[in-house]
């Protein structure tokens, strides 16, 4: 299996996307590696593979990271954790607690948040979600009055990425 490389700090989610795309032969599998480095504070997103009507990420944020309430407009997505765990939070705050090996689906326009609470390991998800950004509005993710809601804002929680020197998941 090739080496996964992580993506330049530069490059965009769609970016990664649209180069995963052109990538991908319709008639070839594509093969990919679920090795992440482990973060001190932040979180990352690495685009694993897509094509046109599917993506799959792996995601990792360091202990206590979250991010804000918010939807996906056009998108149906799931998380399944790998390591760690995490409390799912809905619109109107009801709660549900996961752990590795447990998953959760969002339909498209389904208000929700989560952070992570292992306190000694990082949490590390699958995110798989349908149909990719080309089959989605310009404005997908919003946050509860219906404005767009960036990843990497403010309003999502975002801090600075700080990695864990040597230590990875996945080896």
């Amino acid at each position: 299996m090739n080496d996964i490389a992580f993506p330049k700090p530069s490059m965009t989610a769609k970016d990664i996307f649209k180069d995963q795309i052109a990538a991908t032969k319709e008639d070839a599998p594509t093969l990919f590696s679920l090795k992440a480095q482990m973060l001190d504070q932040g979180r990352t997103d690495t685009v694993l593979a897509a094509t046109e009507d599917l993506s799959v990420r792996l995601k990792v944020y360091a202990s206590g990271g979250e991010n804000g309430l918010h939807a996906h407009v056009d998108e149906d997505h799931v998380f399944v954790i790998l390591q760690g765990s995490a409390r799912f939070f809905g619109p109107d705050d009801e709660e549900v607690d996961l752990s590795a090996n447990q998953g959760i689906m969002m339909p498209k326009g389904m208000l929700y948040r989560f952070y992570a609470t292992s306190e000694d390991e990082c949490l590390v998800m699958l995110r798989i979600g349908s149909p990719n950004f080309q089959k989605q509005a310009k404005q997908d993710r919003i946050d509860r009055s219906g404005n767009p809601m960036g990843g990497d804002s403010e309003a999502n929680k975002t801090v600075p990425v700080v990695f864990k020197d040597g230590v990875f998941f996945g080896n």
